[in-house]
């Protein structure tokens, strides 16, 4: 809605800025507007997807009023000159200087006043969800533990927990709801609009003839699963049961499917190396100049289905980084990374060789990041749930890495992985293009890179 309500407004700054300009020529002005009047939309176009690729589009904006600021300038930067780019290859497209002058000067001031108003009415409890949760066990209190702050619950407000007798309470005292009557009456009294079952037992413990009542009265009822994928994009692991994961749907393995993933990615890896190969150039040389050994380094990784292949990337360490033969995990200020490695493995530049793993079909350019078999053989002991992300290819990019920094430990791959399965059950090219234009916002801000 924020991204269809900015596209409309920016056409409407164009047309803004096109009536100002022909403001004492009307004559000019029906010229103008009756010479291909989707011009119009361009600009909007470009602006919404620079937008999107420096992350003011994502469901969960954690970001401050001034980070908020400096990537829409950012944003209209990035757009303007990739319009110019496109005048200058398609000039019948072309609106004028004055125009497109107006139309973003406008866009940018109406984009502020939106954001700043859509905030006051967001953050009201008027346009939230009312959540009732049914439980007050460890799962249930993994909403307050999870999903703590203001930014995790801009579209729900939480009214209650509702104690399963019999079951352990975690929840503190002040957020249970004291139950006097039947859960539906409750979610009735209370003027709820969804339950969330999330009781540590369900065995025996739920009231299916009151939620089925209340599903009835047209009272969303979801489980626990269901709601963290929705509300925080992800799995928790701990209360993901395999039937849910079974019968939840997503896991598209479709021949339509593949067959389009394997477009885009060739689409995407294509263009990629089009634009990248000057900056591919350069980082050879620099690597080759600052130490001996070879440019490129290569790594056994484990792909799609378990099968091992080697993933290529720019040396970023020394020759002798793992002498002793035993996989180690990077760490910050990684003392075995050359001068040039810091700044190509902080940059992503040292990724740019896995375009050809994508080409030759190793990779895709979004999925899961490849791990090497020595950590993967001891994840899939200590992780549940871990070799389920090898039911699709790894990626160059992935959602894992837009929402969790590095990680370098089990306890950060287990994070990663409540991502992963997020990304491969809801996989799409939609999904994919919005993660690809996201990615930009990670490389360009450094976040996560070591």
């Amino acid at each position: 809605m924020l991204w269809m309500s900015e596209f409309v407004l920016l056409v409407i700054a164009a047309m803004l800025g096109a009536s100002l300009r022909f403001l004492n020529d009307p004559e000019g002005y029906a010229v103008f507007y009756n010479n291909t009047p989707a011009r119009m939309l361009i600009p909007a176009i470009f602006i919404t997807v620079s937008m999107a690729a420096f992350g003011l589009y994502q469901a969960h904006d954690r970001h401050n009023r001034i980070d908020f600021y400096l990537r829409l300038f950012l944003s209209f930067a990035f757009g303007t000159i990739a319009l110019l780019v496109l005048y200058y290859l398609v000039p019948r497209v072309y609106i004028g200087r004055t125009v497109l002058a107006l139309s973003l000067a406008i866009g940018m001031i109406g984009v502020m006043a939106l954001r700043t108003v859509s905030q006051h009415f967001l953050r009201s409890a008027a346009f939230k969800r009312r959540v009732l949760v049914y439980g007050a066990g460890r799962n249930a209190d993994l909403i307050n533990s999870r999903m703590r702050r203001r930014s995790d619950r801009q579209s729900f407000v939480i009214v209650g927990f509702v104690p399963v007798s019999g079951q352990e309470v975690c929840v503190p005292a002040h957020l249970r709801t004291k139950v006097t009557e039947s859960v539906c009456k409750l979610a009735d009294t209370l003027q709820i609009d969804e339950v969330v079952v999330a009781p540590d037992e369900r065995r025996g413990g739920l009231p299916m003839d009151e939620l089925l009542e209340c599903a009835q009265k047209g009272v969303s009822v979801v489980d626990l699963s269901t709601f963290f994928e929705r509300e925080a994009g992800m799995v928790t692991l701990s209360v993901a049961d395999p039937s849910w994961l079974a019968f939840s749907g997503g896991f598209d393995q479709s021949a339509v499917r593949r067959l389009t993933k394997r477009f885009f990615d060739l689409l995407a890896a294509g263009s990629m190396l089009l634009v990248a190969w000057p900056a591919m150039l350069v980082v050879a040389l620099l690597v080759k100049l600052e130490s001996k050994g070879p440019v490129f380094y290569k790594q056994v990784r484990v792909g799609e289905q378990g099968q091992h292949f080697e993933v290529i990337k720019f040396r970023s360490m020394r020759v002798d980084a793992e002498k002793d033969g035993v996989a180690q995990w990077a760490t910050k200020n990684d003392d075995r990374t050359t001068r040039v490695g810091r700044v190509i493995r902080a940059t992503r530049l040292d990724e740019l060789p896995q375009l050809f793993n994508v080409l030759r079909g190793d990779m895709s350019f979004v999925g899961p990041r490849p791990e090497r078999p020595q950590f993967v053989e001891m994840l899939s002991r200590e992780v549940r749930y871990y070799n389920v992300r090898h039911c699709v290819k790894p990626g160059l990019t992935g959602w894992a890495q837009l929402r969790y920094p590095y990680g370098a430990s089990v306890r950060d791959a287990e994070e990663k992985l409540t991502f992963d399965l997020f990304y491969i059950k809801n996989r799409g090219l939609v999904f994919d293009l919005m993660i690809l234009l996201q990615t930009v916002e990670v490389v360009l801000f450094r976040r996560g890179a070591r």
